[in-house]
């Protein structure tokens, strides 16, 4: 399961809610006493990082060096703050979906607790200084108080992978993990966070060469997701985790263009009708392409299986109620490389579909590709414009490569 992790941040003021302090220096110092161990070879600094706070090596670190570690004593948590026993008594009061609720309020506390261990922790984080409501008033218990908590902990938290037998149990709580949040993200990371039952440490998975950022992984995820959670995008061709949707509907239409008369059409509805009942289909879903794998192939592979199969065969699947894992198997993988061996249907209402996706944009690969390469042009577009021509062009890359394999 991959962990979760922070948004990029903003700098702020020196000295980031610490007064005239030097927020790194004291959090050093906090690591020392908390037995919080960082490599020698690793600096946290702003210098030399893509957004705010972020961690440089000050030398060469070798595949599997350790980095850092974090004694569990260090972790915020509902366990660890100092109202633990009363989280643990209101625990069935406090149990939600995503199990959040009383790290939440762990956060608020020691936010607000003069003496809080974490202190020196929180003066890292420009954006706690918002976070000015005393814990449990009701005058300020507002919606708006709460999508800030709720950010924070989607930006920050990492959430620790659970064995098969827990993940039928409660909620997966989140954790607050000083020192891994520092960390910027990059779908090529070069370390990752281990757990044990005494530290969490962090270990570079790849040569880190002196002077380059450290970066983690918030995990497997496209730039439309990295811009909707954590605010920035990977530009082309950075984020290898990126993705391009094709609307479920956007394949229906595609095959209804090539129905000639209203019985075809109606056994189109019909074949679409039994997808949705084998829940490969719906009317707000969509087929996943990633730059090297369909994420969603099996739905991909039965969707254009039924809509193009002749209509004896589609009676005798529906009377089997679809096929068995014996014969889906038969049929192959549905990967990438493997598309221009498709029968020649299902490649024509493939490519059908991604030119119809295509059609949803207001702009033309061409011109992205212009405008993306023209500095002077492209540096007087807005932030906002900027990080959205990326996602579109990273989108559009894919359906472009989906559309030469199916020639």
């Amino acid at each position: 399961m991959a962990t979760q992790a922070k948004r990029p941040r903003v700098a702020g003021p020196e000295g980031g809610g610490g007064g005239g302090a030097d927020p790194v220096a004291g959090f050093l110092s906090w690591c020392q006493q908390v037995g919080l161990e960082l490599s020698p070879k690793v600096a946290v600094s702003r210098q030399g990082t893509v957004a705010g706070y972020g961690m440089v090596a000050r030398e060469s670190v070798q595949r599997g060096e350790l980095l850092f570690a974090v004694p569990r004593a260090a972790i915020l948590s509902q366990h660890t703050c100092s109202i633990g026993d009363l989280l643990e008594r209101e625990r069935g009061a406090l149990q939600s979906q995503s199990g959040w609720v009383p790290l939440l309020l762990a956060l608020l506390h020691e936010l607000q607790a003069p003496a809080s261990p974490w202190s020196p922790y929180f003066a890292l984080w420009p954006e706690l200084g918002r976070l000015e409501h005393p814990m449990f008033c009701p005058k300020v218990h507002s919606l708006e108080l709460y999508h800030q908590l709720v950010a924070l902990v989607m930006a920050y938290s990492f959430q620790e992978p659970l064995e098969e037998e827990e993940d039928e149990k409660e909620p997966n709580s989140p954790l607050m993990v000083p020192a891994a949040d520092i960390l910027n993200h990059l779908a090529n990371h070069n370390a990752n966070l281990e757990y044990s039952a005494d530290y969490l440490r962090m270990v570079a998975t790849q040569p880190i060469p002196k002077g380059h950022e450290i970066f983690n992984t918030y995990g497997q995820m496209a730039n439309w997701q990295l811009i909707h959670m954590y605010g920035f995008v990977e530009p082309y061709p950075d984020n290898t985790d990126d993705t391009a949707d094709i609307q479920m509907v956007t394949v229906r239409e595609a095959a209804l263009q090539k129905a000639k008369v209203e019985a075809e059409r109606l056994l189109l509805y019909e074949r679409w009708d039994f997808l949705c009942k084998l829940e490969m289909v719906g009317e707000e879903g969509a087929f996943v392409i990633g730059r090297e794998e369909v994420l969603t192939e099996e739905e991909l592979t039965t969707t254009l299986k039924v809509l193009c199969m002749a209509a004896e065969e589609f009676r005798e699947f529906k009377d089997q109620d679809g096929w068995g894992d014996d014969k889906r198997e038969e049929e192959g993988s549905l990967t990438l490389k493997n598309i221009p061996k498709l029968k020649a249907p299902w490649k024509q209402l493939l490519r059908d579909s991604v030119l119809l996706t295509l059609q949803t944009y207001t702009t033309d690969l061409k011109s992205e590709q212009d405008l993306l390469s023209n500095k002077e042009v492209y540096t007087k577009l807005s932030w906002r414009e900027q990080q959205a021509l990326q996602v579109r062009y990273g989108q559009k890359m894919i359906l472009h490569q989906l559309l030469e394999m199916t020639l």
